[in-house]
């Protein structure tokens, strides 16, 4: 699986806010990600990652 810094990836559960759109702040140990609808920053391991991705996007065009 290959994740770059500014990647947009979608997971299976919505998040709180409603959005399923993360955007790849830092990758690393872990992997930083940033809520596409409310800003909220989370940090994942890859494992976790795994579990919650359903597909991953081209770099982001600016719309965050």
């Amino acid at each position: 699986m290959e994740i770059n810094v500014g990647d947009i990836i979608s997971s299976k559960k919505k998040h709180v806010c409603g959005s399923d759109r993360w955007q790849v702040e830092r990758t690393g140990a872990d992997v930083k990600l940033k809520c596409a609808v409310c800003g909220r920053i989370i940090f994942v391991s890859y494992d976790e990652l795994k579990k919650m991705l359903k597909n991953v996007s081209g770099k982001d065009n600016g719309t965050l």
